[in-house]
């Protein structure tokens, strides 16, 4: 598969949502839509990435962008992390890797030593025309949104 770059059409999807409802990137053309892939919903990282993205959910909706966050959880998972932590954007459930894979988010990642197939966390933009605008790979999440708001302008 080829690698995505900045200018490509973003790969469509559909997967089920924490709130029982269906989400397709497609259904969202003429609007932008900041795609977050995170590894785990109730672990630090993912929540405190969640967390700063539902912070600043103002911010992104006054540059009129969708928050969507996506992991391999399920959805009851899903739906139990957004009612702890009180979370604003889309969650979309990816247990089979539709995304996950068509993004290019899954690979091998180093943890203390150990080498795994794991989620490498990335975020994409993508444009109303569903281009993708920005992407930023294998992230650290501490930060991240700030410097994602800083690059949107």
């Amino acid at each position: 598969m080829t690698e995505l770059a900045k200018g490509m059409t973003a790969p469509d999807f559909t997967l089920p949502t924490d709130k029982g409802s269906k989400f397709s990137l497609s259904a969202h053309r003429g609007k932008s839509v900041l795609l977050y892939f995170y590894p785990q919903a109730d672990t630090p990282a993912c929540n405190n990435q969640n967390l700063d993205f539902t912070a600043n959910a103002e911010a992104f909706a006054a540059r009129e962008i969708l928050l969507v966050g996506i992991s391999p959880d399920t959805v009851e998972v899903l739906a139990k992390f957004r009612e702890t932590y009180d979370l604003s954007p889309i969650l979309v459930s990816d247990p089979d890797h539709v995304a996950i894979d068509a993004f290019g988010v899954w690979g091998e990642k180093l943890n203390y030593g150990r080498t795994y197939m794991g989620l490498i966390r990335s975020t994409f933009l993508v444009g109303p025309d569903g281009k993708l605008r920005e992407i930023w790979r294998n992230i650290r999440a501490k930060g991240h949104v700030e410097r994602v708001l800083k690059a949107l302008g």
